[in-house]
């Protein structure tokens, strides 16, 4: 089986920790739903997690290709990223469109992991992926604050996180020129808003991905956290999620890498009437296809890699990247799961959580249809079908 090469050091450094915390531990976490705290301390002591923040403000100042490298490796290891990988790219929004003193007061704590910014408040239960319908509210009092009213869905890490950013409506929908307009994203310190407006709830899911339900009721944020210019919010949201698609298919590769080299060990091992299960070709094709599915989709996104460190526009190859390599993630662990028979479905092997787990990204952090309708739209020129 191939490997790819670069970022080698970065990636024998997230191999060399990840081994550290073997199939039990993440075993043990899923049954338990809870939160791997002594991993995410190891990436963040490590600096993985601060990959992306620019050396004057105390990160790594590396490439989007490291960080893809990062979370492709922790994947190939078994483990789950999705815990802790919004602490890399959520903070995007402040880099590139925070004022000067938010950057000071916000990035070198993001960076040490002092602060924890992992929660990204947008999705809402009757707005769904449809952003420029969300209810709620921040409306201005004064000069000195916002009042916050509404609710959040899928809200990951809410209470594993200190800041949040929260995309609300600051302009009544039907007083805009474009329905992208009026909304605007705060910084939501929720050390501070527990309590005082902002109520937590977890949600239990197919994942172990710490995900909750947000309430606000009348929170009051200081108006100095509004990131950007008002009602442009939407906008500031938008720019950050080519590198989330990159990101998110860099951990599709990783863990499609790991159902083909668990399935390839198991066919050799799996001896059934007298000889190893792999050497029936029902058995190779099946893992000998989801091997080139995966390296196909590798090569988009280096494409997309490629566009985004050049500065080039990437949209479509950032969604491309990230539909065909979940596809491909998924396509590894039916033929993982199928190679292994029952005993895929035994906890201990970790197929079965590697399974749930690698099934969520055909549906977010974008589904695989809005993708197919973007590109039609967007690359082939076909109508607007939404």
């Amino acid at each position: 089986m191939t490997e790819t090469t670069d970022h080698a050091d970065i990636r024998e450094g997230v191999r060399a920790l990840c081994e550290r915390f073997p199939g039990e531990y993440w075993r043990a976490l899923d049954r338990e739903r809870a939160y791997p705290t002594d991993f995410v301390k190891a990436l963040t002591e490590a600096g993985y997690l601060g990959a992306l923040i620019p050396e004057e403000y105390g990160g790594s100042g590396l490439p989007l290709g490291a960080a893809c490298a990062i979370l492709e490796e922790i994947h190939k290891s078994g483990g789950n990223a999705a815990a802790c990988h919004a602490q890399m790219y959520t903070m995007g929004t402040i880099l590139r469109h925070g004022s000067p003193a938010q950057k000071q007061k916000y990035l070198p704590g993001i960076a040490s992991g002092e602060l924890r910014l992992q929660a990204f408040g947008v999705t809402e239960p009757t707005a769904g992926t449809d952003t420029t319908s969300l209810r709620t509210t921040a409306t201005r009092q004064g000069n000195d604050k916002y009042v916050v009213n509404g609710q959040k869905v899928w809200t990951s890490r809410a209470e594993h996180s200190d800041l949040m950013l929260l995309l609300a409506r600051t302009t009544a929908k039907g007083e805009t020129k474009k329905k992208t307009d009026g909304l605007s994203v705060l910084l939501v310190d929720m050390r501070e808003a527990k309590g005082k407006g902002l109520t937590i709830r977890p949600l239990r899911a197919m994942i172990n991905h710490a995900t909750t339900e947000v309430f606000f009721d009348n929170l009051e944020v200081p108006a100095e956290n509004l990131i950007g210019e008002e009602g442009k919010g939407f906008r500031y949201i938008l720019d950050g999620m080519n590198a989330e698609r990159i990101l998110i298919a860099a951990e599709c590769i990783g863990d499609a890498r790991w159902f083909i080299a668990k399935a390839s060990a198991y066919a050799k091992e799996r001896v059934v009437f007298g000889r190893p299960i792999g050497q029936n070709q029902g058995i190779q094709f099946p893992i000998a296809r989801a091997y080139a599915a995966t390296e196909a989709a590798e090569l988009m996104l280096r494409k997309a890699i490629a566009l985004y460190e050049a500065g080039e526009p990437c949209g479509s190859e950032a969604n491309m990247a990230k539909m065909l390599t979940s596809e491909a993630s998924w396509q590894a662990a039916e033929m993982c799961l199928q190679t292994h028979g029952g005993f895929g479905f035994a906890e201990e092997y970790d197929v079965e959580r590697k399974f749930r787990e690698t099934r969520l990204y055909q549906v977010a952090p974008i589904s695989t249809n809005l993708i197919l309708a973007y590109i039609a739209e967007h690359v082939l020129g076909l109508p607007r079908s939404y």
